[in-house]
């Protein structure tokens, strides 16, 4: 049974000493179906892509000889429903569970930690507004070793301005779409987002469509200088190279294509302002 009822809107804790957020949920569905694309982890597939009549019921993500990684229910049915919204939240942005222990990769808790108050308050909310699925995930297996904690306490966040911005966009592209986590090389620490690798490429991920590797996205020749700023927005929302072609899952185009005109930009003016840098 949830302990903490939404109807419309959702009180959070957000952190000791935080001030309360309240949740917004029309502003969680937009995060949460657009540019955060959860579902793109969270959601099983069907014969015909991911099946949304399980919506968020959890799914295999990942494969390799350094995790076996499942993406959990978090549906009201799952197993958030007996977790308080400070602790949902706790999880979502920290990485860490009600019983202490700590969440794995691929979960960008490295990014997620930028998320701000209001927004995570507005998934939350939005979260337990979502049908009921029924559907049992193993636990995760990690042949890593995995940190205690992502780093120390988050108290309170606030974003920057929403607009058309780098700064925003900046945002966007790390604490809620967590573009550059996969954008960025792997290492057995985790994702490598330091100033020298940021945005370079190079991670490769499996899954049903075989084994892709995250293209470089700084402005170098071998990453985004030969495309223009409508070349990028459309191969962000709809998964098209300017010559037509088809780029490959996972990137979440289908959730991408409801980003507002204006958040696309803001995204797309962060990206042309990394530096340079070879591809991983």
């Amino acid at each position: 049974m949830i302990r903490s009822t939404i109807a419309g809107l959702s009180l959070l804790a957000l952190g000791a000493g935080a001030a309360a957020a309240e949740g917004d949920v029309a502003r969680g569905e937009y995060l949460v179906r657009g540019p955060a694309g959860c579902g793109n982890c969270h959601t099983p597939f069907g014969e015909a892509g991911f099946d949304m009549s399980k919506e968020l019921g959890g799914r295999l993500v990942e494969d390799n000889p350094m995790f076996t990684a499942y993406a959990p229910n978090i549906t009201p049915a799952g197993e958030v429903a007996d977790w308080t919204d400070a602790e949902l939240a706790r999880a979502i942005r920290e990485g860490i569970l009600p019983d202490g222990s700590v969440i794995g990769p691929p979960m960008p808790i490295a990014m997620y930690r930028g998320l701000g108050d209001d927004d995570l308050a507005s998934i939350v909310a939005f979260l337990r507004t979502l049908p009921a699925v029924v559907n049992e995930v193993p636990d995760s297996v990690y042949n890593i070793p995995l940190p205690p904690a992502y780093g120390p306490p988050v108290e309170s966040i606030t974003p920057p301005a929403r607009g058309v911005t780098a700064d925003y966009g900046q945002y966007l592209a790390t604490a809620v779409s967590h573009c550059m986590e996969c954008h960025s090389p792997m290492s057995d620490k985790g994702p490598m987002t330091d100033p020298e690798h940021l945005g370079q490429g190079g991670f490769e991920i499996h899954g049903p469509w075989g084994s892709v590797t995250a293209p470089n996205l700084t402005s170098s020749e071998d990453g985004l200088a030969g495309y223009s700023d409508e070349d990028l927005k459309k191969m962000i929302t709809t998964g098209t190279r300017p010559d037509g072609s088809a780029m490959m899952p996972p990137m979440p185009y289908g959730y991408f294509a409801h980003m507002t005109e204006g958040d696309l930009d803001a995204i797309v003016l962060y990206l042309r302002s990394l530096p340079p840098l070879p591809d991983a």
